[in-house]
C-alpha cells in the first residue's frame, strides 16, 4: 500500500513541483510580500534589505561547494574505487541497495554531513551494478538520509552555543557557552538519533518501488552522455609528453604531494589534540577532505584531475544560494523574523516553547535553509522568550531549557529541508551528471516519509516536554 501511495505522490508532485531556482524565486516574492505587510519596511527598504542579504552566505557557499568537491575527488579515488567495487560486488538486489546506502549515509551524516558526495558517488556506482534499481528513488534514499546530521558532531546550533564569544553570550543573553553534555549528548538527542537510525531505513525500506514503477539509471541517460570515463590515472598519463619531461616528473610527483599532506597531516592532529570535537567546523572539514584527497591520489596532476570533474555540475549551487541568502536577508533586516517570535510569545508557555519552537524552525527553514542562519535571526528573541518564560529556573536548569528549546528548532529545520529542495543541490551534482533527473522527480518520494519523521519527531519533543 506504502509503496503504491509512494509512487503516486512522486507522479504528482511532478506536476506541482517547480525548479529548485523557480522555488527559491518564489520563496522571495512569499517573503517579502510578508515584510512588507508585517513590519514597517518600506518597498525600497526591503529591495536594501535583500541586496545586503545576497551576499551573506558567500562563505558559506563556498564552503559547501568546496565539500562536495573535495568529498567527490575523494571518492574518485583509486583505493574508494576498490572499496565501491567490493561492495557492489556483494551486493546483488535493489532492496539491499537501498537500505545498504541509507544506513551507511545515516552514519556518515552523524559524522558530518560532508560525507554526502562520497555516499552519492557510491550510490551511482551501485545503480550502474545492479539491475532493477529506480534511480530517482535511490536519490531520494541519499537526499532523506541527510536528516540525522542534527544530531551529531557538525550540528550548527549546538556547535554555535558552544563556542566561546557567540553572539548570543556578546548581547548577554547567554553568560557562558553550553556545553554537547547539554544538546549533542543529551538524553532527548540520543533518542532522537536512535528513532532517525531506525525509522529512515524502516520507511524507505518498506516504500520501495517494485515492477513497473522502477525507471532505472540507464534509461535516463542524457543523448550523447556516458557515465563510463576514463579513470583519473589513465587521463593523467594521456598528458605525458614522449619522453616525460620535467614538468610530467613535477605533475606526477608523489614527494611533492606527501609534503603537502604531511603538513596538513600535523596541523589536523595538533587541532584535535588542543580542542577535541570542537575543532569540528566547516573549515576543518574541508581541509581534511583536502588533504586526504591529496594522499589518496598521490600526485598533484592526478588530484587536478579529479576536482576537474568534481567541479563540473556544480553550478545550482554556484548561483542559487546568494538567492537564499537574500532571503535570509529580508528575514533579518526588516525584522520579520523577530516579529514571527514575538507574535509567538503570545500563544506558548513554559511546557509549549520546545514544540513551538519545532514548528516554527520547521516553518522558517523555506526561507533560511541553513540551521545557522535560522538561528541567527531566531535564537535572541527565542532566548528572550525562554528567559521570561522560565525565570523561576536555577542557572543550569535554564541552559538546559534554552538547549531544549534551541535543539527543537534544529530537529524542525533539519526535516523540513526533505520537502524543499536547497539541500537537494548538494546531492544532484553528483548523481545527476550525465543524468536527466531533476529535483520534481525526488521530492515525491520523500513527502511521506517527512510525515512520518516529523509527526514522530514531534512525538518525542511533546514527551521530554512534560
Amino acid at each position: 500500500m506504502l509503496q503504491r501511495l509512494g509512487f503516486r505522490i512522486a507522479e504528482d508532485f511532478k506536476k506541482w513541483m517547480p525548479d529548485a531556482f523557480v522555488f527559491a524565486l518564489l520563496l522571495t516574492v512569499i517573503v517579502s510580500v510578508m515584510a512588507l505587510l508585517w513590519t514597517d519596511t518600506s518597498p525600497l527598504e526591503l529591495t536594501e534589505a535583500w541586496y545586503n542579504g545576497l551576499w551573506k552566505l558567500l562563505k558559506f557557499g563556498m564552503q559547501v561547494v568546496l565539500i562536495l568537491a573535495t568529498g567527490s575527488a575523494i571518492a574518485l579515488s583509486p583505493v574508494i574505487g576498490k572499496l565501491i567495487d567490493q561492495l557492489a560486488g556483494k551486493i546483488k538486489s535493489p532492496a539491499i541497495v537501498y537500505l545498504s546506502c541509507v544506513v551507511l549515509t545515516c552514519l556518515c551524516t552523524l559524522i558530518t554531513w560532508g560525507l554526502i558526495p562520497v555516499m552519492a558517488v557510491l550510490a551511482r556506482e551501485l545503480a550502474k551494478r545492479v539491475k532493477g534499481v529506480d534511480y530517482a528513488y535511490l536519490v531520494g534514499c541519499i537526499y532523506i538520509s541527510f536528516v540525522p546530521f542534527v544530531c551529531g558532531l557538525s550540528s550548527s546550533i549546538p556547535l554555535l552555543l558552544n563556542t566561546e564569544g557567540n553572539f548570543l553570550i556578546e548581547a548577554e543573553l547567554l553568560d557562558s557557552v553550553i556545553g554537547m553534555e547539554s544538546t549533542l549528548f543529551d538524553p532527548l538527542n540520543i533518542t532522537m538519533t536512535i528513532f532517525y537510525l531506525t525509522g529512515i531505513p524502516f520507511i524507505m525500506w518498506v516504500m520501495r518501488p517494485k515492477g513497473n514503477q522502477v525507471k532505472e539509471m540507464s534509461t535516463m541517460i542524457v543523448q550523447g552522455e556516458s557515465t563510463e570515463k576514463q579513470t583519473v590515472e589513465e587521463e593523467a598519463k594521456s598528458f605525458e609528453l614522449t619522453p616525460k619531461s620535467f614538468s610530467d616528473k613535477l605533475n606526477g610527483s608523489n614527494i611533492l604531494a606527501l609534503i603537502i599532506v604531511a603538513m596538513g597531516s600535523v596541523f589536523i592532529v595538533s587541532n584535535f589534540i588542543e580542542k577535541g570535537a570542537n575543532a569540528i567546523n566547516l573549515n576543518m572539514i574541508v581541509f581534511i577532505f583536502l588533504i586526504l584527497g591529496m594522499l589518496l591520489h598521490g600526485s598533484p596532476m592526478r588530484y587536478v584531475l579529479a576536482m576537474k570533474r568534481a567541479c563540473s555540475n556544480i553550478s545550482g549551487i554556484v548561483f542559487q544560494y546568494p538567492f537564499y541568502a537574500g532571503i535570509m536577508g529580508i528575514m533579518k533586516e526588516t525584522g520579520l523574523g523577530q516579529a514571527i517570535a514575538e507574535w509567538m510569545s503570545g500563544y506558548v508557555t513554559f511546557e509549549t516553547l520546545p514544540i513551538a519552537s519545532f514548528f516554527l524552525g520547521g516553518i522558517v527553514n523555506f526561507a533560511i535553509p541553513s540551521a545557522g542562519g535560522e538561528w541567527a535571526v531566531l535564537g535572541s528573541p527565542l532566548i528572550e522568550l525562554a528567559q521570561n518564560l522560565g525565570s523561576g529556573l536555577s542557572p543550569a536548569e535554564y541552559k538546559d531549557y534554552v538547549a531544549f528549546m534551541a535543539m527543537s528548532v534544529a530537529y524542525g529545520e533539519s526535516l523540513t529541508n526533505m520537502v524543499q529542495p536547497f539541500f537537494l543541490l548538494i546531492v544532484l551534482p553528483v548523481m545527476g551528471a550525465g543524468v536527466k533527473i531533476q529535483a520534481r522527480d525526488v521530492m515525491g518520494y520523500v513527502l511521506l516519509p517527512f510525515i512520518f519523521l516529523f509527526t514522530v519527531s514531534a512525538g518525542i519533543i511533546l514527551f521530554f516536554s512534560f
